[in-house]
């Protein structure tokens, strides 16, 4: 097994050419472990959404690479990259990013359906793809919200859905971006103790944030200010 889950060497991104060129990225170096937790912090404008972007396969580098859980992901076509974020990365976005008219329980299997069923577990009938999303919305305390829509349910449990949507496909590593963002203290204390726990049961845990008091949480803290890491 990979030791390191994200291998980044000399990372560069550049919007644009010539005179317009924005230098988003410019030679960034970043190792995450199997198992960590860790928090990319910086002012607004640092890159640290573009290394995001980058790190949850929504977006290629213009140079360097990026090796993912063993694969090198940093030429990867749009279709070959879509493949790896549905088998690998499990994204938790601040807006939730919920189909309003699906239950709680649908939502959670959409990855399934998208995925071909699971990470490397075969072919899954809907009665287990069904089971697997309870299961997974018990693990972060909404089993009896399984049937509610996101509009009978509040921010903090609607980021709990998406949460359990992450889990679904046990994904290598789980793509926080400003997780928080839109909730109040007491949901934001109760999303960050859900992946404290994640973190206790061995995920691997990358999060954006802008918050302090998240950053903390985590068990390393990576600083970028203007494309580079502090």
């Amino acid at each position: 097994m990979v030791e390191n889950v994200i291998e980044i060497s000399e990372l560069t991104k550049v919007y644009g050419t010539g005179n317009v060129a924005v230098h988003a990225l410019r030679g960034v170096d970043v190792q995450v472990s199997r198992g960590k937790f860790v928090a990319i912090m910086g002012p607004s404008g640092s890159g640290k959404s573009t290394l995001m972007n980058i790190l949850g396969c929504l977006d290629r580098p213009t140079g360097g690479t990026y090796v993912l859980d063993g694969e090198d992901v940093s030429r990867l076509s749009k279709d070959e990259l879509a493949g790896v974020r549905n088998r690998k990365i499990g994204f938790v976005f601040q807006s939730y990013n919920l189909l309003p008219r699906l239950s709680a329980v649908k939502n959670v299997m959409l990855p399934l359906l998208y995925s071909g069923n699971g990470n490397g577990n075969g072919h899954l009938t809907e009665e287990e793809q069904h089971e697997r999303a309870i299961a997974a919305l018990e693990s972060v305390g909404l089993g009896e919200r399984v049937n509610h829509r996101p509009s009978e349910m509040s921010g903090g449990q609607q980021q709990r859905v998406a949460i359990a949507r992450a889990l679904i496909n046990n994904p290598s590593i789980i793509l926080a971006d400003e997780p928080t963002g839109n909730l109040d203290t007491r949901s934001s204390d109760e999303i960050m103790d859900i992946f404290h726990r994640l973190h206790g049961q061995g995920a691997t845990i990358v999060m954006v944030t802008h918050e302090p008091e998240n950053g903390a949480h985590a068990e390393r803290v990576i600083t970028i200010r203007d494309g580079q890491i502090e």
